[in-house]
């Protein structure tokens, strides 16, 4: 199996800690440019000087809350006509506030639906046409395991 990603470039979503840092630092080994997003900047710079450049790799970070979907749409569409076609988009965000659905206001799971799935839609939509010019796309979407099996304590 080749797992050489020199010269891809990879939009990396919640990069800043946890599962989406841990994408980034793992894809930066491969070989590919990384691009990361989350709404902390100081963070983005910490993950940003611990990425590995021993091919030369170029990574950057692009500032975006996933609770704003058309800020978010925006600067990927615009890094996309700077910088060209994406061809790995790791989409990941934080889930929901834990409690007892019955204890859930509306504005919980609206948040929740946009943050999981309208970014996630907007952000595959920006990428597609980009994968599909240079041959090459993968897009892989970090989901909870409460999609499978309800966690106790989970609601929204």
């Amino acid at each position: 199996m080749n797992l050489d990603l020199t010269g891809k470039r990879a939009i990396v979503c919640g990069s800043s800690q946890g599962i989406g840092k841990a994408a980034s630092l793992e894809l930066a080994l491969m070989g590919a440019d990384i691009t990361l997003i989350a709404r902390n900047e100081d963070s983005l710079k910490e993950v940003l000087s611990e990425l590995d450049t021993t091919l030369r790799q170029s990574h950057d970070y692009i500032v975006a809350d996933f609770s704003n979907p058309d800020e978010l749409k925006k600067k990927v569409e615009n890094y996309i006509l700077k910088h060209g076609a994406i061809n790995i988009l790791v989409n990941n965000t934080g889930g929901p506030n834990g409690g007892a659905v019955v204890n859930a206001k509306v504005e919980e799971f609206t948040d929740t639906f946009t943050r999981h799935l309208l970014c996630n839609h907007i952000l595959a939509q920006a990428v597609i046409e980009g994968m599909k010019t240079s041959g090459y796309g993968r897009i892989i979407n970090v989901i909870s395991t409460s999609v499978k099996q309800p966690i106790k304590g989970l609601g929204v």
